[in-house]
Protein backbone atom coordinates (compact mmCIF):
# COMPACT_ATOMS: atom_id res chain seq x y z
CA UNK A 1 0.00 0.00 0.00
CA UNK A 2 1.53 3.11 -0.96
CA UNK A 3 1.35 5.72 1.74
CA UNK A 4 1.06 9.29 1.26
CA UNK A 5 3.91 11.08 3.85
CA UNK A 6 5.78 13.39 4.14
CA UNK A 7 10.25 13.20 4.86
CA UNK A 8 8.86 12.86 8.09
CA UNK A 9 6.49 9.49 7.83
CA UNK A 10 3.73 11.79 9.12
CA UNK A 11 0.41 11.08 6.30
CA UNK A 12 -0.42 14.15 4.56
CA UNK A 13 -3.98 14.22 5.80
CA UNK A 14 -2.03 14.97 9.31
CA UNK A 15 0.44 17.22 7.75
CA UNK A 16 -1.55 19.15 5.81
CA UNK A 17 -4.81 18.89 8.45
CA UNK A 18 -7.13 17.76 5.61
CA UNK A 19 -9.92 16.88 8.02
CA UNK A 20 -10.79 20.34 8.27
CA UNK A 21 -11.75 20.27 4.86
CA UNK A 22 -15.50 21.55 4.38
CA UNK A 23 -15.73 19.72 0.90
CA UNK A 24 -17.02 23.13 -0.11
CA UNK A 25 -15.76 22.95 -3.62
CA UNK A 26 -14.55 26.26 -3.44
CA UNK A 27 -11.04 24.91 -4.73
CA UNK A 28 -11.91 22.88 -7.68
CA UNK A 29 -14.77 25.69 -8.94
CA UNK A 30 -11.54 28.36 -8.81
CA UNK A 31 -9.00 25.74 -10.89
CA UNK A 32 -8.30 27.50 -14.27
CA UNK A 33 -7.68 24.12 -16.00
CA UNK A 34 -10.67 22.64 -14.04
CA UNK A 35 -13.45 23.25 -16.70
CA UNK A 36 -11.35 21.02 -19.25
CA UNK A 37 -9.70 18.51 -17.65
CA UNK A 38 -10.35 15.83 -14.96
CA UNK A 39 -8.32 17.42 -12.23
CA UNK A 40 -10.57 17.62 -8.91
CA UNK A 41 -8.78 18.92 -5.75
CA UNK A 42 -11.56 18.23 -3.71
CA UNK A 43 -11.85 15.00 -4.56
CA UNK A 44 -8.00 14.39 -3.97
CA UNK A 45 -8.48 16.00 -0.85
CA UNK A 46 -11.21 13.88 0.28
CA UNK A 47 -9.80 10.58 -0.93
CA UNK A 48 -6.21 11.59 0.96
CA UNK A 49 -8.69 11.81 4.38
CA UNK A 50 -10.83 8.79 3.79
CA UNK A 51 -8.18 5.98 2.45
CA UNK A 52 -4.97 7.78 3.74
CA UNK A 53 -2.86 5.82 1.21
CA UNK A 54 -1.90 6.69 -2.19
CA UNK A 55 -3.18 3.74 -4.39
CA UNK A 56 -5.90 5.47 -5.25
CA UNK A 57 -4.43 8.67 -5.92
CA UNK A 58 -1.23 7.85 -7.73
CA UNK A 59 -3.24 6.04 -10.59
CA UNK A 60 -4.71 9.62 -11.18
CA UNK A 61 -2.95 10.95 -14.35
CA UNK A 62 -4.42 14.62 -14.04
CA UNK A 63 -2.69 15.89 -11.15
CA UNK A 64 -0.13 16.70 -13.85
CA UNK A 65 -2.35 18.76 -15.18
CA UNK A 66 -2.14 21.49 -12.08
CA UNK A 67 -0.16 24.76 -13.18
CA UNK A 68 0.75 25.00 -9.09
CA UNK A 69 -0.80 28.93 -9.74
CA UNK A 70 -2.34 28.27 -5.86
CA UNK A 71 -5.99 29.80 -6.81
CA UNK A 72 -7.30 26.80 -5.03
CA UNK A 73 -5.38 26.94 -2.04
CA UNK A 74 -5.90 30.81 -1.74
CA UNK A 75 -10.04 29.91 -2.04
CA UNK A 76 -9.96 27.32 0.72
CA UNK A 77 -11.78 29.05 3.48
CA UNK A 78 -10.14 26.90 5.91
CA UNK A 79 -6.63 28.06 4.79
CA UNK A 80 -5.73 24.51 3.90
CA UNK A 81 -3.65 24.00 0.68
CA UNK A 82 -4.47 21.32 -1.60
CA UNK A 83 -1.88 22.55 -4.55
CA UNK A 84 0.65 21.20 -1.74
CA UNK A 85 -1.05 17.68 -1.37
CA UNK A 86 -1.00 17.73 -5.34
CA UNK A 87 2.87 17.73 -5.26
CA UNK A 88 2.85 15.31 -2.94
CA UNK A 89 1.11 13.20 -5.05
CA UNK A 90 3.24 13.93 -7.65
CA UNK A 91 6.01 12.62 -5.36
CA UNK A 92 4.31 9.30 -4.64
CA UNK A 93 4.03 9.32 -8.51
CA UNK A 94 7.79 10.12 -9.13
CA UNK A 95 8.77 7.60 -6.85
CA UNK A 96 6.94 5.06 -8.52
CA UNK A 97 8.66 5.75 -11.69
CA UNK A 98 4.85 7.09 -13.10
CA UNK A 99 5.97 10.80 -14.70
CA UNK A 100 5.49 11.45 -18.47
CA UNK A 101 8.55 11.21 -20.06
CA UNK A 102 8.35 14.62 -21.73
CA UNK A 103 9.02 15.85 -17.35
CA UNK A 104 11.35 13.39 -16.94
CA UNK A 105 13.79 14.50 -19.75
CA UNK A 106 13.27 18.25 -18.33
CA UNK A 107 14.68 16.64 -14.97
CA UNK A 108 17.62 14.65 -15.93
CA UNK A 109 18.20 17.87 -17.53
CA UNK A 110 18.43 20.10 -14.67
CA UNK A 111 20.41 17.48 -13.08
CA UNK A 112 23.12 17.14 -15.87
CA UNK A 113 22.97 20.81 -17.25
CA UNK A 114 21.68 22.92 -14.70
CA UNK A 115 18.58 23.88 -16.69
CA UNK A 116 15.16 22.25 -17.74
CA UNK A 117 15.53 22.31 -21.80
CA UNK A 118 18.60 20.53 -22.43
CA UNK A 119 21.35 22.87 -23.59
CA UNK A 120 25.01 23.07 -22.47
CA UNK A 121 25.74 25.06 -19.43
CA UNK A 122 28.72 26.47 -21.52
CA UNK A 123 26.10 28.17 -23.33
CA UNK A 124 23.92 29.89 -21.00
CA UNK A 125 25.65 33.08 -21.60
CA UNK A 126 24.75 33.44 -25.22
CA UNK A 127 22.41 35.57 -25.17
CA UNK A 128 24.51 38.18 -23.60
CA UNK A 129 26.24 38.31 -26.41
CA UNK A 130 27.41 42.73 -27.79
CA UNK A 131 26.07 43.38 -24.20
CA UNK A 132 27.88 44.70 -21.51
CA UNK A 133 26.24 41.87 -18.93
CA UNK A 134 28.77 41.45 -15.66
CA UNK A 135 29.64 38.36 -14.26
CA UNK A 136 31.14 36.68 -11.40
CA UNK A 137 32.94 34.71 -13.60
CA UNK A 138 35.18 38.21 -15.36
CA UNK A 139 35.61 39.29 -11.79
CA UNK A 140 33.39 41.73 -11.62
CA UNK A 141 31.31 41.22 -8.18
CA UNK A 142 28.60 43.64 -6.92
CA UNK A 143 26.20 42.85 -3.74
CA UNK A 144 23.43 42.70 -6.28
CA UNK A 145 22.72 39.81 -8.16
CA UNK A 146 20.59 39.43 -11.20
CA UNK A 147 19.56 35.66 -11.79
CA UNK A 148 18.94 35.93 -15.18
CA UNK A 149 16.87 32.18 -15.24
CA UNK A 150 16.90 29.31 -17.26
CA UNK A 151 14.46 30.24 -19.87
CA UNK A 152 15.47 33.87 -20.88
CA UNK A 153 18.94 32.19 -21.04
CA UNK A 154 18.44 29.66 -23.34
CA UNK A 155 14.67 30.18 -24.88
CA UNK A 156 15.57 32.00 -28.55
CA UNK A 157 12.11 34.07 -27.81
CA UNK A 158 12.59 34.79 -24.10
CA UNK A 159 16.02 35.98 -24.68
CA UNK A 160 14.96 38.87 -25.64
CA UNK A 161 13.05 39.61 -22.36
CA UNK A 162 16.52 39.32 -20.90
CA UNK A 163 18.61 41.25 -23.90
CA UNK A 164 15.82 44.23 -23.11
CA UNK A 165 16.44 44.04 -19.42
CA UNK A 166 19.85 44.66 -20.03
CA UNK A 167 19.86 47.41 -22.21
CA UNK A 168 17.32 49.22 -19.50
CA UNK A 169 19.86 48.58 -16.50
CA UNK A 170 22.76 50.25 -18.40
CA UNK A 171 21.36 52.61 -18.88
CA UNK A 172 20.16 53.24 -15.78
CA UNK A 173 23.86 52.70 -14.68
CA UNK A 174 22.41 50.00 -12.70
CA UNK A 175 24.91 47.99 -10.71
CA UNK A 176 24.78 44.06 -10.49
CA UNK A 177 26.45 40.97 -11.41
CA UNK A 178 25.30 38.00 -12.59
CA UNK A 179 26.60 33.99 -12.34
CA UNK A 180 27.47 33.51 -15.99
CA UNK A 181 27.52 30.29 -17.04
CA UNK A 182 28.08 29.29 -12.99
CA UNK A 183 24.13 29.77 -12.71
CA UNK A 184 22.19 26.89 -11.88
CA UNK A 185 18.13 26.34 -12.26
CA UNK A 186 16.42 27.71 -9.57
CA UNK A 187 14.53 24.45 -9.14
CA UNK A 188 11.11 26.43 -8.90
CA UNK A 189 9.37 24.05 -11.65
CA UNK A 190 11.43 21.36 -10.26
CA UNK A 191 9.78 21.28 -6.59
CA UNK A 192 6.37 21.79 -8.19
CA UNK A 193 6.82 18.67 -10.02
CA UNK A 194 7.40 16.92 -7.02
CA UNK A 195 11.26 15.95 -7.43
CA UNK A 196 12.51 17.10 -4.24
CA UNK A 197 16.14 15.08 -3.86
CA UNK A 198 16.95 17.26 -7.08
CA UNK A 199 15.23 20.78 -5.79
CA UNK A 200 17.12 20.24 -2.43
CA UNK A 201 20.39 19.58 -4.49
CA UNK A 202 19.95 23.49 -6.30
CA UNK A 203 18.59 24.96 -3.30
CA UNK A 204 21.74 24.57 -1.78
CA UNK A 205 23.74 25.20 -5.14
CA UNK A 206 22.50 28.55 -4.68
CA UNK A 207 22.66 28.96 -1.30
CA UNK A 208 26.24 28.42 -1.39
CA UNK A 209 27.08 31.04 -4.29
CA UNK A 210 24.96 33.68 -2.64
CA UNK A 211 26.43 33.19 0.63
CA UNK A 212 30.14 33.13 -1.34
CA UNK A 213 29.67 36.42 -2.78
CA UNK A 214 27.90 38.00 -0.14
CA UNK A 215 24.96 39.11 -1.46
CA UNK A 216 22.88 41.90 0.18
CA UNK A 217 19.57 41.55 -3.15
CA UNK A 218 18.38 39.44 -5.57
CA UNK A 219 16.59 40.36 -8.97
CA UNK A 220 15.20 37.83 -10.87
CA UNK A 221 14.04 37.95 -14.88
CA UNK A 222 11.13 35.30 -14.05
CA UNK A 223 8.55 35.48 -11.43
CA UNK A 224 8.84 31.57 -10.71
CA UNK A 225 12.27 32.21 -9.32
CA UNK A 226 11.17 35.31 -7.36
CA UNK A 227 8.61 32.94 -5.72
CA UNK A 228 11.81 30.57 -5.21
CA UNK A 229 13.79 32.58 -3.59
CA UNK A 230 11.16 33.96 -1.80
CA UNK A 231 9.14 31.40 -0.63
CA UNK A 232 11.01 27.89 -0.73
CA UNK A 233 14.72 28.87 -0.17
CA UNK A 234 13.70 31.56 2.70
CA UNK A 235 16.30 33.55 1.59
CA UNK A 236 17.18 36.76 4.25
CA UNK A 237 18.12 38.77 1.64
CA UNK A 238 15.72 40.91 -0.38
CA UNK A 239 14.37 39.75 -3.53
CA UNK A 240 12.78 41.32 -6.09
CA UNK A 241 11.46 40.93 -9.34
CA UNK A 242 13.18 42.79 -13.04
CA UNK A 243 9.35 45.09 -13.14
CA UNK A 244 10.12 46.07 -9.09
CA UNK A 245 13.88 46.97 -10.12
CA UNK A 246 12.91 49.06 -13.33
CA UNK A 247 9.69 50.59 -12.00
CA UNK A 248 12.08 51.67 -9.06
CA UNK A 249 14.50 52.97 -11.73
CA UNK A 250 12.35 55.32 -13.41
CA UNK A 251 10.86 57.26 -10.32
CA UNK A 252 14.40 58.01 -9.80
CA UNK A 253 14.39 59.31 -13.30
CA UNK A 254 17.35 56.84 -14.21
CA UNK A 255 15.59 55.52 -17.42
CA UNK A 256 14.96 57.97 -20.37
CA UNK A 257 12.28 56.85 -21.87
CA UNK A 258 11.80 59.54 -24.40
CA UNK A 259 10.69 57.36 -27.15
CA UNK A 260 7.29 57.22 -28.70
CA UNK A 261 5.51 53.68 -28.42
CA UNK A 262 2.37 54.37 -29.55
CA UNK A 263 0.51 50.75 -28.18
CA UNK A 264 -2.73 49.80 -26.85
CA UNK A 265 -1.99 47.17 -24.21
CA UNK A 266 -3.93 44.96 -21.72
CA UNK A 267 -1.29 43.60 -19.16
CA UNK A 268 -1.70 39.71 -18.22
CA UNK A 269 -0.71 39.38 -14.57
CA UNK A 270 1.32 35.88 -14.01
CA UNK A 271 0.26 33.96 -11.47
CA UNK A 272 3.58 33.52 -9.69
CA UNK A 273 3.88 37.77 -9.78
CA UNK A 274 1.06 38.46 -8.74
CA UNK A 275 -1.40 35.94 -6.88
CA UNK A 276 1.86 34.62 -5.47
CA UNK A 277 4.01 37.54 -4.66
CA UNK A 278 1.97 40.24 -4.59
CA UNK A 279 3.41 42.28 -7.39
CA UNK A 280 1.28 44.08 -9.00
CA UNK A 281 1.56 47.84 -9.29
CA UNK A 282 5.31 48.14 -10.35
CA UNK A 283 4.32 46.85 -14.03
CA UNK A 284 1.82 49.00 -14.44
CA UNK A 285 3.65 51.78 -12.97
CA UNK A 286 6.30 50.92 -15.90
CA UNK A 287 3.59 50.68 -18.36
CA UNK A 288 2.46 54.13 -17.35
CA UNK A 289 6.39 55.73 -18.19
CA UNK A 290 6.39 54.73 -21.72
CA UNK A 291 5.10 57.11 -23.78
CA UNK A 292 2.21 56.51 -26.18
CA UNK A 293 1.24 53.39 -24.14
CA UNK A 294 -2.26 53.21 -22.86
CA UNK A 295 -3.82 50.58 -20.58
CA UNK A 296 -6.69 48.52 -20.74
CA UNK A 297 -7.24 45.86 -17.65
CA UNK A 298 -8.78 42.78 -18.83
CA UNK A 299 -12.05 41.81 -16.58
CA UNK A 300 -9.63 38.99 -15.03
CA UNK A 301 -6.57 41.29 -13.86
CA UNK A 302 -4.33 41.54 -10.61
CA UNK A 303 -5.32 38.48 -8.02
CA UNK A 304 -8.27 37.18 -10.26
CA UNK A 305 -6.20 37.25 -13.45
CA UNK A 306 -6.35 34.37 -15.95
CA UNK A 307 -3.49 31.69 -15.33
CA UNK A 308 -2.01 30.82 -18.42
CA UNK A 309 -1.42 27.37 -17.80
CA UNK A 310 2.68 27.18 -17.93
CA UNK A 311 3.64 27.16 -14.30
CA UNK A 312 3.87 23.96 -12.56
CA UNK A 313 6.26 21.66 -15.02
CA UNK A 314 3.55 22.09 -17.56
CA UNK A 315 5.64 23.70 -19.73
CA UNK A 316 7.26 19.94 -20.24
CA UNK A 317 3.67 17.88 -19.65
CA UNK A 318 1.15 17.73 -22.47
CA UNK A 319 -2.04 17.14 -19.77
CA UNK A 320 -5.16 15.79 -20.07
CA UNK A 321 -7.48 18.52 -20.47
CA UNK A 322 -9.53 18.70 -23.69
CA UNK A 323 -10.83 22.17 -25.43
CA UNK A 324 -9.44 25.62 -25.66
CA UNK A 325 -6.69 26.40 -23.18
CA UNK A 326 -6.43 29.51 -20.96
CA UNK A 327 -3.74 30.96 -23.06
CA UNK A 328 -6.13 30.66 -26.08
CA UNK A 329 -8.80 32.81 -24.05
CA UNK A 330 -7.02 35.22 -23.11
CA UNK A 331 -5.66 36.33 -26.77
CA UNK A 332 -9.42 36.08 -27.51
CA UNK A 333 -10.19 38.45 -24.85
CA UNK A 334 -7.31 40.98 -25.90
CA UNK A 335 -8.92 40.53 -28.79
CA UNK A 336 -12.01 41.81 -27.90
CA UNK A 337 -10.81 44.77 -26.13
CA UNK A 338 -9.43 45.74 -29.63
CA UNK A 339 -5.92 46.27 -27.79
CA UNK A 340 -2.75 46.37 -29.79
CA UNK A 341 -0.63 44.15 -27.38
CA UNK A 342 -0.91 41.95 -24.72
CA UNK A 343 2.51 42.84 -21.68
CA UNK A 344 3.39 40.67 -19.59
CA UNK A 345 6.53 40.21 -17.22
CA UNK A 346 7.11 36.34 -16.92
CA UNK A 347 9.17 33.83 -19.79
CA UNK A 348 6.09 31.03 -19.41
CA UNK A 349 3.45 33.63 -19.70
CA UNK A 350 5.45 34.60 -23.05
CA UNK A 351 5.63 31.58 -24.24
CA UNK A 352 2.20 30.50 -23.75
CA UNK A 353 0.99 33.57 -25.08
CA UNK A 354 2.86 33.77 -28.20
CA UNK A 355 1.76 30.25 -28.86
CA UNK A 356 -1.64 31.56 -28.58
CA UNK A 357 -1.63 34.35 -30.77
CA UNK A 358 -0.73 31.36 -33.37
CA UNK A 359 -3.03 29.13 -32.87
CA UNK A 360 -6.14 31.44 -32.91
CA UNK A 361 -5.26 33.28 -35.97
CA UNK A 362 -4.26 36.54 -34.34
CA UNK A 363 -0.58 36.47 -35.49
CA UNK A 364 -1.26 39.56 -38.02
CA UNK A 365 -3.66 42.09 -35.23
CA UNK A 366 -1.99 41.15 -31.82
CA UNK A 367 1.69 41.40 -30.33
CA UNK A 368 2.53 39.37 -26.97
CA UNK A 369 5.75 41.38 -25.71
CA UNK A 370 7.70 41.76 -22.64
CA UNK A 371 7.23 44.14 -20.14
CA UNK A 372 11.15 45.07 -20.58
CA UNK A 373 10.96 44.70 -24.19
CA UNK A 374 8.19 47.53 -24.10
CA UNK A 375 10.33 49.83 -22.34
CA UNK A 376 13.18 49.58 -23.83
CA UNK A 377 12.15 50.46 -27.20
CA UNK A 378 11.32 53.73 -25.72
CA UNK A 379 14.81 54.28 -24.95
CA UNK A 380 16.75 57.80 -25.85
CA UNK A 381 19.23 55.16 -27.86
CA UNK A 382 18.85 51.62 -26.85
CA UNK A 383 22.91 50.90 -27.18
CA UNK A 384 23.64 53.97 -25.41
CA UNK A 385 24.95 53.16 -22.04
CA UNK A 386 25.17 55.60 -18.60
CA UNK A 387 28.61 56.82 -20.26
CA UNK A 388 31.39 57.46 -17.25
CA UNK A 389 28.62 58.82 -14.66
CA UNK A 390 29.07 56.60 -11.14
CA UNK A 391 27.34 53.12 -10.89
CA UNK A 392 25.11 52.50 -8.02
Amino acid sequence: MARLADIDGNPVAERYELTACLQCGRCTGGCPVGLRSPLNSRRLLYEAVVREDGDALVARDEVWDCTACRTCSDRCPRELDPAAVIREIRTLKIEGGRIPTTAMDALESTLKHGNPWGRSRRRRTQWAEGLPVPSVEDGQESDRLWFVGCTPAYDPRCQAMARALARLFHAAGYAYTTLGTEEVCCGSEVLRLGELGLFEELLETNREALQGLEIREVVTTSPHCLTAFRTDYGLEIPVRHASQAVADLLDAGRLPLVRQAPLRVAFHDPCYLGRQSGVYDAPRRVLAAVPGVELVEFDRCRERSLCCEGGGGRMWLEGLGEGERNAQRRVRDAADLGVDAVVTACPFCLLTLEDARKTTGLEDTLEIVDLAELAARALDDPADGPGEEERS
